[in-house]
């Protein structure tokens, strides 16, 4: 397909209430939309790295400029046909991964749109529905997270996620545990500690969690294999696998047991894809992670998630459950599935923003059309 025009909007997306991490608190969230033409079709893609720059290098105003003054100019008037040969096109470009997420998964829509099939079937999924788990931030207190956890489990989510961070941590574990023995629990650290808190990590393994999600810095991959020789809880890695070279590192460190994949955080779709492919090959189980998105980002979360080696209930959240309305349309809803777990569907067709709510959030915007 030739790349045609290209729309960029830098959007702040406020939220029901602050969300809560070891890098910080998001009042809202910064995304970047990209609406993709090609002759009289258009389609969207999403990326949001948030406001700043905590979770990773990149940041919403950050995306935005890289996108408008690099990457767009990069690819427009260009035949793409498919997401590697985009993907080569901005490799000139270092880093840079949720800026080129950005066009690549406004690619992946795109090419959606002109051949007609989902997208969970052109990225290679054989099932339509994917199972997705519930999560909690810090909150003002353990007795109100414990309130909180409580009608997830009776609804039926299959595990539960807990942020986790100095002064958030082991005492708020061990009241969870006491309160729900039984349930799936795992905790995300948000690269908020270090090796040196290897005793911690030691006395979090009697409370028999699903695993231990990114402990150790943003980058890193060696010293997480060496806690991971020290503990028994199995590590996951999120925000250190960033790129399918840094995944085959943490393959061949066993660094991780499972690996969080984000099409925003590696670069879009066609490099989570082969993530995910890389990591089914080597024995370790995935699951799709997300940032918080509209309805537009979530659905490539959704499709994504359906592929074979997404084993563990995703990160995949239903509009209401962080947005008084949602940007796009239709807004994503939870279904029951066949087991009775909480479940997403795949989208008939992919959500796009509502025009009125897009042009009310959005900081900034650009068009490049060559």
């Amino acid at each position: 397909m030739k790349i045609d025009r290209i729309e960029l909007f830098h959007v702040a997306m406020p939220l029901l209430y602050p969300w809560r991490t070891a890098y910080g608190e998001d009042v809202a969230i910064h995304s970047v939309l990209c609406r993709m033409t090609s002759g009289s079709v258009d389609a969207w893609g999403e990326s949001s790295p948030l406001a700043a720059p905590c979770y990773s290098p990149e940041w919403g105003g950050g995306v935005f400029a890289t996108a408008r003054d690099w990457f767009a100019p990069a690819i427009i008037g260009h035949d793409i046909e498919s997401g590697e040969q985009l993907q080569q096109i901005l490799a000139l470009y270092k880093g840079n991964s949720f800026a080129k997420a950005v066009l690549d998964t406004a690619w992946w829509s795109l090419q959606s749109k002109l051949s007609g099939a989902p997208l969970h079937q052109l990225l290679g999924a054989t099932r339509d529905e994917v199972v997705v788990g519930a999560d909690f931030g810090v909150m003002d207190s353990i007795s109100e997270l414990i309130t909180a956890i409580g009608p997830a489990v009776a609804e039926g989510f299959p595990r539960v996620k807990l942020k986790f961070r100095p002064g958030w941590d082991i005492d708020m574990l061990r009241a969870v545990r006491r309160e729900y023995p039984d349930h799936t629990f795992h905790i995300d650290c948000n690269s908020g500690y270090t090796l040196r808190d290897a005793g911690l990590f030691q006395a979090i393994d009697e409370f028999n969690l699903a695993m231990i999600e990114q402990p150790l810095p943003h980058d890193d991959v060696h010293q997480h294999a060496q806690l991971q020789t020290q503990i028994q809880t199995p590590i996951c890695l999120d925000e250190s696998i960033t790129n399918l070279r840094r995944t085959e590192s943490a393959i061949e460190l066993n660094s991780c047991r499972y690996v969080n994949i984000k099409p925003g955080r590696v670069g879009g779709l066609t490099n989570a894809l082969a993530i995910h492919n890389a990591c089914r090959d080597a024995g370790i189980p995935c699951w799709v992670g997300g940032m918080l998105e509209s309805s537009t980002g979530s659905a490539h979360c959704v499709a994504l998630a359906m592929l074979d080696n997404f084993t563990y209930p995703a990160d995949i959240f239903p509009t209401n459950r962080f947005y008084a309305q949602d940007l796009s349309d239709p807004p994503l809803e939870l279904h029951c599935s066949s087991s009775g777990q909480p479940s997403v569907h795949a989208f008939a067709e992919l959500p796009e923003p509502d025009p009125q709510r897009l042009e009310h959030l959005t900081q900034q915007k650009a068009i490049i059309d060559g």
